[in-house]
């Protein structure tokens, strides 16, 4: 497949007034201007439209907590134990969920998500295409992170119930436990591996999810709200020697040099609804573009099903409304959330060897902030 005569927007450094995007398969083969066009492709003209990579959210629940649905559908949270890494985001979502056919008609190509901030540790996070009827093939990473929480949901979630956590204080103290335990974990494995006559430990699922976490293959997305439950994420992190990313940040704003000085990186939202709980008293609309003007990495997204996942572009407009560079906004829902979730390397930006996730757009993505009218994703055009 190839693109002609379309205005290139690589994400990427490089963009072309009137370019062309080559495809072979599910992959971008080359990109660059017509007059290195080559011949001899199916060509779909684009007729001076704007090509753009697909969108990610970064964060979400979609296929967790299914459209429409009560209980049934209600897969996000399991509120009988607080600390459950070794739960899989691939075993809870419902790809049938309608939500997933409307963030892809309105350009939504990659989705992060997994489940609820009712517990401590909560379980694996996964990337996925937003197009198909069976996760495992619609998986970009899994497990992607590990889904942690401060704050008020997990205390919300036990304070009535018996063994808590009914404080910040213990929400920490079982995160370090259950990080403790899985570094003991991990070196009794590390030692029966190098010496025969040691007995390997008991096989532990929650301490077996934490090894890619401890050893740096994944990182932890922290759900906190409060400045004061960012810097016990960042503590926590540094304890063990984490790769981390504040997940919501809502005072994130409030403490950007902090947050610039740690190198810590923020996916900011949801931009768009109520101060519905005290820890959101000082959200600001304002956030995204103060945490990257002060320097911070930061991305942009839904916490669908808090927003709908089809509003993503919606609310990097708003962000620009509220200060943030236009660029910078679009950079936070394509290659910024791709280089913060780790699945640069397949999405986020119009280069060769990346997926072919390419969305065509009549006006301006963020004047019109509505529905593209192409979608291409892994190299098909579907809708």
């Amino acid at each position: 497949m190839l693109i002609v005569n379309a205005k290139i927007r690589t994400m990427a450094g490089r963009d072309y007034a009137d370019g062309y995007i080559q495809i072979a398969g599910e992959k971008i083969v080359s990109v660059g201007p017509m007059e290195d066009c080559p011949a001899d492709f199916e060509t779909i003209d684009a007729q001076g439209k704007i090509a753009m990579p697909g969108l990610i959210d970064p964060h979400s629940h979609i296929g967790m907590w299914e459209d429409g649905m009560g209980f049934e559908g209600d897969d996000g949270n399991e509120q009988t134990d607080p600390v459950t890494p070794h739960l899989r985001a691939i075993d809870g979502v419902n790809p049938f969920d309608r939500s997933f056919a409307e963030a892809l008609s309105y350009g939504v190509t990659t989705v992060v998500t997994g489940p609820g901030s009712a517990n401590p540790i909560a379980g694996q996070f996964c990337a996925l295409k937003t197009y198909g009827k069976r996760v495992d093939r619609m998986v970009v990473r899994a497990p992607l992170a590990i889904k942690m929480a401060m704050g008020e949901n997990p205390k919300n979630s036990y304070h009535e119930k018996d063994g808590g956590p009914a404080t910040r204080m213990a929400v920490a103290a079982l995160i370090r436990e259950q990080l403790a335990k899985a570094q003991k974990y991990a070196k009794q494995l590390e030692e029966a591996a190098k010496d025969d006559e040691l007995d390997e430990p008991e096989y532990d699922a929650k301490c077996e999810a934490l090894l890619p976490l401890l050893d740096h293959r994944i990182k932890a997305h922290i759900h906190a709200h409060r400045a004061d439950d960012i810097f016990t994420a960042i503590r926590i992190a540094e304890e063990f020697g984490l790769g981390y990313v504040i997940v919501h940040g809502t005072e994130g704003h409030l403490i950007a040099d902090e947050l610039a000085e740690e190198q810590a990186p923020v996916i900011v939202g949801p931009l768009i609804g109520a101060r519905t709980k005290p820890e959101l008293a000082n959200a600001s609309a304002s956030g995204p573009g103060l945490l990257k003007a002060a320097g911070v990495q930061v991305a942009i997204c839904t916490d669908h099903p808090e927003v709908p996942s089809h509003y993503l572009l919606m609310s990097a407009r708003i962000a620009i409304e509220h200060g943030m560079e236009p660029q910078a906004a679009l950079r936070a829902i394509t290659i910024e959330a791709a280089k913060i979730c780790g699945i640069s390397d397949r999405v986020g930006s119009l280069e060769a060897g990346k997926d072919a996730d390419i969305l065509l757009f009549d006006r301006e993505p963020l004047e019109c902030c509505g529905r593209p009218s192409m979608v291409i994703i892994n190299g098909k055009k579907v809708r």
